[in-house]
């Protein structure tokens, strides 16, 4: 009796539990109501940056003074890593945020949820509130006027998930009086043969154990900051495999081997180290400590003898000129470099005038007041061609070197290297897992170095074993084969309901017969 009442109780908990529940998938309102009172929120990412926090705070107050229903509540994060675990949380609890600052290959994963993100399509195409639409209270960019490449990032499985918030590439920040003084000139592209020949010529030292570069106690050649981006651009240069578009994992090839064996070479001589096994590269710079740094175009405001963000005390600070290149190419005629950059995603809610307030918002963060705001406070580069074409951003472009703050030289070189390179970059295909793959070919990297520091040999027995490790660690031979992403279950097949429903009624008629059976037999007895 027990079992079958169990067994009752599954059918009822399958009908209705199948699938997770979600908000309702959203239908565009005939228009958007002013008169009832609207609450979001908004969680956004800033580098401990006051100047990005003061924009933020500017772009909701001004808003709501156009939107007076619509109260919009700011919550900052300092890493992307955290929005997004937190995101993942609140979806099982249909308490995700209205508007988020997120990447591409993270919305991947919220998609695995039901009309937990929304599609953008039918919101852009709007002519009353859609891009550049009638009903807008603010001058806000038409579609053709985002940057085409930047609009298209945000496509994932043929739909319109994310608006692009701002780009930034990979730059490497050189420390062109070091590289002088070993004789050696800074070419317009460096390759990675001049990068690795010049960072093993820095390591020789002086008989009293200093370095003879510098007369210090430390200097680490190369420093790179993000190894992921490290690893899938020496791929990409190489025309090596990472992923397919349907999330084919390929990183586990003859050139990652070779790849790995050559870092590993220059991080046993010293030459080449990491920014998680040593440190922030702009610390390692701004004290001479380092030849080459490469960070995000971003992080400008922290590079350099003069950066206005530098985290180092001012004794440990040296005077040295500073110049930004393309980080290192495989073939200086074909320069492949990373696009990346935060992103805007919008979160299904079951009002569809919240989703509606959400979308005005997210338009708004794309007007040439908040993006040229943004822009100054780092060396982002804004996402439509209103702003990069506006008379305000070529003047904040030709005051470069004027101050060391809004106009710092660097933070603005910068911006001009992503620009001048547009068509140069390149992204990594998008697919639930995508970010685990990325997170990968990072441990790849990290794990040889850490390695090498420990006197292990990196040889082929040693790889093997490490691309096993990895794959387990990320579950990347988990990931979805087909289409890069699994569907949500949705609602019950028909033909299951119907099977289910007749075992419901079998068990029940077996309960009863139990029952009757019981009954009776205690009417015999008395």
């Amino acid at each position: 009796m027990l079992t079958a009442l169990l067994s009752v109780f599954c059918m009822v908990f399958l009908f209705g539990c199948h699938g997770a529940k979600t908000s309702s998938s959203f239908e565009m309102p005939e228009a958007f109501d002013e008169t009832k009172p609207v609450e979001i929120t908004f969680w956004a990412k800033n580098d401990t940056n006051k100047n990005q926090t003061d924009v933020y705070k500017k772009a909701i107050a001004d808003f709501e003074k156009m939107y007076p229903n619509i109260h919009v509540n700011l919550k900052l994060y300092t890493d992307y890593g955290k929005i997004y675990n937190d995101i993942i949380t609140n979806i099982a609890t249909g308490t995700t945020p209205n508007v988020a600052i997120t990447y591409p290959d993270h919305i991947a994963s919220y998609l695995q949820g039901a009309n937990t993100v929304v599609a953008m399509d039918e919101l852009m195409d709007d002519p009353a509130y859609g891009l550049g639409g009638s009903e807008l209270k603010f001058d806000g960019p038409k579609k053709e006027e985002i940057v085409s490449a930047f609009l298209n990032e945000g496509v994932i499985q043929d739909q319109q998930y994310a608006l692009p918030f701002m780009r930034s590439t990979e730059a490497l920040y050189i420390n062109k009086t070091l590289v002088e003084k070993l004789g050696y000139e800074v070419p317009d592209v460096p390759t990675w043969e001049w990068i690795w020949e010049v960072s093993e010529a820095a390591t020789k030292k002086n008989p009293d154990g200093t370095y003879a570069l510098n007369n210090q106690k430390v200097l680490i050649p190369f420093i790179y900051k993000s190894t992921d981006n490290m690893l899938i651009t020496m791929l990409k240069q190489q025309d090596a495999g990472y992923s397919t578009d349907e999330g084919e994992i390929e990183i586990f090839n003859d050139t990652t081997s070779a790849d790995l064996e050559e870092i590993a070479s220059h991080a046993k001589s010293g030459a080449f180290s990491t920014f998680k096994i040593s440190g922030y590269p702009a610390n390692f710079l701004n004290a001479s400590q380092t030849l080459f740094a490469v960070d995000s175009t971003a992080g400008a405001t922290w590079m350099g003898a003069n950066a206005p963000l530098s985290d180092i005390s001012e004794g440990a600070k040296t005077d040295f000129e500073t110049v930004v290149r393309p980080v290192p190419q495989v073939d200086v005629e074909n320069i492949e470099m990373i696009s990346q950059g935060p992103s805007i995603a919008l979160f299904s809610k079951d009002n569809p005038q919240e989703v509606l307030a959400s979308w005005l918002f997210a338009q708004y963060l794309l007007s040439n007041e908040v993006q040229l705001g943004y822009a100054k406070t780092e060396g982002y580069l804004p996402v439509t061609d209103k702003v990069l074409e506006s008379s305000e951003y070529q003047e904040y472009l030709s005051l470069s070197g004027t101050d060391n703050n809004e106009h710092y030289s660097v933070k603005i070189d910068a911006a001009k290297l992503l620009m001048d390179h547009l068509d140069d970059t390149f992204v990594t295909p998008v697919f639930n897992g995508s970010a685990s793959l990325r997170n990968a070919a990072g441990e790849l990297v990290e794990s040889v170095v850490k390695s090498t520091r420990r006197k292990e040999t990196i040889d082929e027995s040693y790889l093997q074993d490490l691309y096993s490790k990895v794959n387990t660690l990320y579950r990347l031979d988990q990931l979805s084969q087909a289409s890069g992403s699994k569907k949500p279950l949705g609602k019950m097949p028909a033909s299951s309901i119907w099977l289910l429903s007749i075992l419901a009624i079998v068990w029940i008629g077996i309960i009863i017969v139990f029952i009757r059976q019981k009954l009776q037999q205690k009417k015999a007895q008395s």
